[in-house]
């Protein structure tokens, strides 16, 4: 056989399937079967995919078959997947659920199958803005949907995700840029479309709804139109955009430093660590040291294993100190990046020193690997504050905690990555310790979420001529604060119904 047959038949030889792959790590998500579409993909990236997913613990199979349940195509077109997908015999096309990559990065970064949206299927839509049978008018009454967040009650259901996900991203470039008034923008449009208590289907549905300008009608009208928004894709792609949403994912690093390291060149987290002129203060250190625990999320029965390990801690020292839970997880959040918590002791003044010994006694228990303490620089007589302050003047510390898996209830247990052995994981918990009479105050402002506390701040003042922060309400007609010993009396000072934490999600 000449030289060039030998060549054709090398080339036609298929690499064989390596036998038992998903074998040799343990699967995790046994509800879950996922077939990767070469086509579009190519077999390269579709190798690296399939790796990594059962690295994580996902089931991935190499022939679509009727035990796959998650169907993920990456830039097909969704008449030719779906007709593609019809011809393959399958028992009912109609279970599978048929999506884009963004479902299977998202589930990789989490590390488990995160929740199917609408933003994540490939479906073969209607044409523009009118779906047949679709009821077109407002979601609400415009009158009953406030400018502000703190007058609308918003919980964790949000119909609206494939708008609000696409708002939310937009904000965050804007934040990158340091466009205040886009970032304000598209927050505020994302907080109304969360509130609304059905999805929106077409634009004259929130023809009248507050906080929604023509931009963001325009990513609306693109997202019906086409299920998806292109600008949101061109900022996925742009490096700059990548660079500083991996460098701010690590503890202790804000926008200006992942801004500085970008204009140096550097575009991933392993350059930073070998670049030698880089010095990294102890929080970031701390942040690159634990990155591959803390930057997954954190689940609800691990918040409330870690509130056990708080309480006891604190209630050991001072038996009669208050201790509460706080941000997302108080507004009934399934999961968050940290747990805050907020304590106080009875007697004013009492306080001062108490964090000092709760550091000191999760010390003695060796499960302390990291801590930032910042003494109280609370001043009474510097109040009112005409401008706020994204961190308050209590003592604070932040602090990483070692958490084991026998201390996490339920069925899932400590969330791990497959083949980890250690039987534990790093969690990231904020302590803040107010006096007892700005107590009221420091937990509305440390339960949020972010633009409900922003529009609280901003009714107080411009409809009530009020100064609220995490600290005080000041009645600048009255020329003096208001005392409040419960967050109903914050609400009632400033003649609002009283919204419920888990209502709170704007």
């Amino acid at each position: 056989m000449n030289h060039a047959g030998m060549l054709a038949l090398v080339k036609k030889r298929k690499r064989p399937v390596e036998a038992g792959a998903q074998g040799q790590v343990e699967v995790k998500f046994k509800e879950v079967t996922l077939y990767l579409v070469e086509r579009k993909m190519g077999s390269s990236r579709r190798n690296f995919l399939t790796s990594l997913a059962r690295s994580k613990g996902f089931r991935v199979e190499d022939v679509l078959s009727d035990d796959v349940t998650h169907v993920v195509a990456e830039d097909n077109q969704a008449e030719v997947l779906w007709a593609w997908l019809k011809g393959h015999g399958l028992r009912d096309v109609s279970r599978v659920a048929v999506l884009d990559i963004s479902w299977f990065t998202d589930s990789m970064r989490e590390g488990r199958p995160v929740r199917v949206e609408t933003r994540h299927c490939i479906q073969v839509r209607e044409p523009v803005n009118t779906p047949t049978g679709t009821d077109c008018s407002p979601p609400t009454a415009v009158a009953n949907v406030s400018q502000y967040a703190c007058q609308r009650r918003t919980t964790t259901e949000n119909h609206n995700k494939i708008f609000t996900d696409v708002m939310e991203e937009l904000a965050e470039s804007s934040e990158f840029n340091e466009s205040k008034g886009p970032c304000l923008a598209f927050r505020q449009a994302a907080s109304v479309l969360k509130s609304l208590p059905s999805a929106v289907h077409c634009l004259e549905a929130i023809q009248g709804l507050p906080c929604l300008g023509e931009n963001t009608k325009a990513v609306m009208e693109e997202i019906l139109t086409f299920g998806r928004s292109f600008k949101v894709e061109e900022i996925r792609c742009d490096e700059r955009y990548q660079a500083l949403k991996l460098f701010t994912s690590v503890f202790g690093v804000g926008p200006k430093t992942a801004e500085k390291w970008y204009r140096r060149g550097l575009r991933s987290l392993q350059e930073i660590l070998t670049e030698p002129n880089i010095q990294l203060n102890r929080m970031q250190r701390a942040g690159f040291l634990y990155y591959s625990d803390i930057s997954k999320a954190v689940s609800k029965a691990e918040a409330k294993a870690l509130g056990c390990i708080i309480e006891e801690t604190v209630h050991w020292i001072a038996p009669d100190a208050t201790l509460a839970l706080t941000g997302g997880f108080r507004r009934g959040k399934e999961y968050g990046h940290d747990v805050d918590f907020l304590l106080t002791m009875p007697e004013m003044g009492k306080e001062e020193g108490l964090l000092l010994h709760v550091i000191d006694r999760l010390k003695d228990q060796g499960i302390l690997l990291y801590c930032e303490y910042q003494g109280s620089t609370f001043d009474v007589s510097k109040l009112p504050s005409c401008r706020f302050e994204d961190m308050d003047c209590f003592q604070k510390c932040f602090l990483i905690l070692r958490l084991e898996q026998g201390q996490v209830e339920g069925e899932r247990g400590l969330q791990m990555d497959p083949g980890d052995s250690r039987g534990w994981r790093a969690v990231r918990v904020d302590l803040v310790a107010p006096p007892v009479d700005c107590y009221a105050f420091a937990l509305l402002g440390w339960t949020g979420s972010r633009q409900f506390g922003r529009d609280l701040r901003t009714f107080a003042q411009k409809e009530r001529q009020m100064l609220l922060d995490n600290h005080a309400l000041y009645d600048k007609t009255k020329k003096l604060c208001l005392l409040a010993t419960t967050e109903e009396d914050i609400f009632a000072h400033l003649g609002l119904e009283y919204v419920e934490p888990w209502q709170r999600n704007a």
